[in-house]
């Protein structure tokens, strides 16, 4: 769905950027907007793509995986 394609560039864009808000701006959208966005796609998958703390965002393994897989498709 659209959401779901919407989701996993929000997830890319977090992932490059390592930073919530960082990618918020380049998209255009709230950081909460993006954080939901996020946490419904980790949802739908049954896995966590990221740790979240206060002051960073890193990719869990899984997350990891997905990202490399998510770079390989043709824009």
């Amino acid at each position: 769905s659209q959401d779901s394609l919407h989701a996993i560039l929000f997830f890319v864009r977090v992932a490059e950027a390592k930073s919530f808000t960082k990618a918020a701006k380049r998209l255009g959208i709230s950081a909460s907007g993006v954080s939901k966005s996020l946490t419904r796609l980790e949802e739908r998958l049954g896995v966590r793509l990221m740790n979240r703390t206060t002051r960073s965002v890193s990719l869990t393994d899984d997350g990891a995986t997905f990202f490399e897989r998510c770079r390989q498709i043709p824009a």
